[in-house]
């Protein structure tokens, strides 16, 4: 076998659920050469988050015997990992020498492609929010927020991290060569933000899904959980992920920002505001995937600077499509539509995938918010679907969006995704039998 460091080494991959499936490989057991595989049932599909499957999932073939797929990497490819003696490293999904088409971090692949054919290396910056929580029996889901006493918004340290949790994530990050450039605390205590260092797209959602699948786990062998759902805290704020785009060209050589054109009022380029365009205009298609969950919609409100409103705007974080005042090299658009249970290969593709037809059809740009557009916005009407069930609706009716998509991922996403949102309906929560039981 090649010389490695570590004793077992973890290929992990993110299934279209963002959960991060993977196995330990012994280093002891593996073969020679660096190049190594380790099946997965191809009807993982179909599988929802209490383990049970939708057999109607077109791909998960339970007529065939529900065969492997490959789980392929090369040792050089192996990165450290978060716990000792273990190196770690994204994958993708081949069946039959062939790329799985729905497996996220294909779709992803394609989506850079598109961009790649056109002559532009699309980047991408993330930025995560998430509430650190302790387990509480008597609470919903097992988990309450901390403690942190005398919290506030944009701060560090014991007063804000009482538990020491946030810095060992960052420690870990550290050590792991996951690039953080920066944590704080966010809007509400126990919320936290942290932001990833902008790299190419399929590295950035490699660090993404790194970042937040390892924090989780930190924040695990401590005794606490770091989530990442859009509303886990009904009297709080919502938490969102930011996906932030960039764009670079290279002409007679030399590489440049093709967001940007110092010439223009604005200092944007054509093609940032054709990416803006598409963006806006793909605003109620690109729900389901950005906001997958029944939870979703409701941090996806009007006055929560969340991405409600299809729209956009100019250094303004009460719109969707934000354009941050940094220009020149520095030139990116801000996608808030997204939250953190989205899988971050989809939300950064879906992202992607819609600026990309903005720019290929070279699409006019919508009029620009100027207003608070808390309550209301001053440039449309259009908004996010008011559900998961109406955002599937939207995805499946807009054709070419989906097919950037892959045609086998939207079939296999909305038969998992309409079975899940089928059995949110029939379940009798909570709050209806406390409501209503004790009068009826």
């Amino acid at each position: 076998m090649t010389a490695t460091p570590y004793r077992r080494i973890r290929p992990i991959f993110a299934d279209q659920l963002g959960i991060p499936r993977s196995k330990y490989l012994p280093t002891s057991t593996m073969g020679p050469g660096s190049a190594h595989a380790t099946g997965h049932c191809v009807t993982l599909i179909s599988q929802h988050y209490d383990f049970s499957m939708t057999p109607e999932t077109p791909s998960a073939q339970f007529e065939t015997g529900m065969p492997d797929m490959e789980s392929r990497f090369d040792l050089a490819d192996v990165r450290p990992g978060w716990d000792d003696g273990v190196g770690v490293v994204t994958t993708d999904l081949w069946y039959h020498d062939a790329l799985v088409e729905w497996i996220p971090r294909t779709i992803l692949r394609r989506a850079v492609e598109r961009w790649q054919s056109i002559g532009l290396e699309p980047y991408v910056g993330i930025e995560f929010e998430a509430y650190l929580m302790q387990p509480d029996a008597g609470a919903p889901g097992g988990f309450s927020p901390i403690s942190a006493p005398g919290g506030f918004t944009y701060g560090v340290g014991a007063m804000l991290d009482p538990t020491g949790v946030i810095d060992d994530v960052m420690d870990t990050a550290d050590r792991c060569g996951i690039p953080l450039e920066s944590i704080n605390s966010e809007y509400d205590t126990p919320q936290w933000e942290l932001t990833l260092r902008y790299t190419d797209a399929r590295r950035a959602a490699d660090d993404a899904f790194l970042l937040r699948t390892m924090a989780q786990e930190v924040a695990r062998k401590r005794g606490y959980h770091l989530t990442f759902i859009g509303k886990p805290i009904s009297t709080k704020s919502g938490s969102g992920l930011h996906v932030n785009v960039s764009a670079r060209t290279t002409a007679k050589g030399k590489s440049r920002n093709a967001f940007a054109d110092a010439k223009a009022a604005d200092g944007l380029s054509a093609t940032a505001l054709q990416a803006v365009a598409g963006l806006v205009a793909r605003h109620e298609s690109m729900s389901a995937v950005c906001a997958p969950t029944v939870n979703a919609y409701k941090r996806l409100k009007p006055g929560q600077l969340s991405g409600y409103w299809a729209n956009w705007g100019l250094d303004h974080r009460s719109v969707t499509v934000r354009v941050p005042h940094a220009r020149g090299d520095a030139t990116r658009i801000e996608h808030r539509l997204a939250d953190g249970a989205a899988n971050p290969y989809l939300a950064i593709a879906a992202t992607l995938n819609a600026a990309w037809l903005g720019i290929a059809s070279k699409m006019p740009t919508p009029p620009m918010e100027t207003g608070d557009s808390l309550g209301e916005s001053g440039s449309t009407t259009r908004h996010v679907p008011a559900t998961l069930g109406d955002a599937l609706d939207a995805f499946a009716a807009d054709a070419e969006f989906a097919e950037t998509m892959g045609s086998e991922f939207a079939a296999n996403f909305l038969a998992v995704k309409r079975d899940e949102y089928r059995r949110y309906l029939d379940h009798v929560t909570d709050w209806e039998l406390n409501t209503y039981l004790p009068f009826h």
